[in-house]
C-alpha cells in the first residue's frame, strides 16, 4: 500500500496541466500527450504487470485511432484526441467505456455551463479562426479522467482496508 496515492496524484497533476494549457492557450501540446502515455505505461510496469501494461497501451491505441477519425471529420481537435489517448493508457481496455462515459458526461455538463455563462455575459460563440470562442475540451477530458481515477481509487482503498 506504500505509495498508493503517488501514481494517481501524478496523473491528476498531468491532466490538470493539460486542462490549464487548454484554457489558457486553447492548445494541448504533443509533448504532454506523450508524457501521459509514458507515465501511464511506467505506472503499469511498476505496479502491474506486462499484460496490464499491454492492455493500457491497447486502450491508448484504440482511443488514438478513434480520436483521429473524429478529428478527420472535424468533430474534435487533434490535441484533444492525443491528450485523451495519452490519458487512456492509464486505464485498461476493460475500463475504456467507463472512461469514455465519464469524459462525455463531464463534457456535456461543462459545455452546458460554458454556453450558459457565455450567453449571460453576452459573448458570441466561436468565429472562424478565433479559438477563444471554442470550448477547451481538455478540461472535460481532465475532469472525466480524474472522476474515473478517484472512483476506482476509492474502491481499491476500500479493498486494502478490508483485507
Amino acid at each position: 500500500m506504500e505509495g498508493f496515492w503517488l501514481w494517481p496524484a501524478g496523473l491528476a497533476v498531468l491532466v490538470g496541466i493539460g486542462a490549464w494549457l487548454d484554457i489558457r492557450h486553447r492548445r494541448l501540446p504533443n509533448w504532454l500527450a506523450l508524457l501521459l502515455l509514458v507515465y501511464s505505461l511506467m505506472h503499469w510496469l511498476f505496479v502491474g504487470d506486462l499484460h496490464v501494461a499491454l492492455s493500457g497501451f491497447g486502450h491508448s491505441l484504440l482511443a488514438l485511432i478513434v480520436g483521429m477519425v473524429l478529428f478527420r471529420f472535424g468533430l474534435i481537435g487533434g490535441g484533444d484526441a492525443k491528450f485523451y489517448a495519452g490519458a487512456a493508457a492509464y486505464f485498461t481496455l476493460s475500463q475504456g467505456l467507463t472512461l469514455l462515459l465519464s469524459v462525455s458526461l463531464a463534457g456535456l455538463v461543462l459545455v452546458m455551463i460554458w454556453i450558459s455563462l457565455r450567453r449571460i455575459s453576452g459573448k458570441t460563440m466561436s468565429r472562424q479562426g478565433d479559438d477563444r470562442g471554442k470550448f477547451p475540451y481538455g478540461v472535460a477530458i481532465a475532469a472525466g479522467v480524474i472522476a474515473v481515477l478517484f472512483s476506482s481509487l476509492y474502491s481499491d482503498a476500500a479493498i486494502y482496508t478490508i483485507s
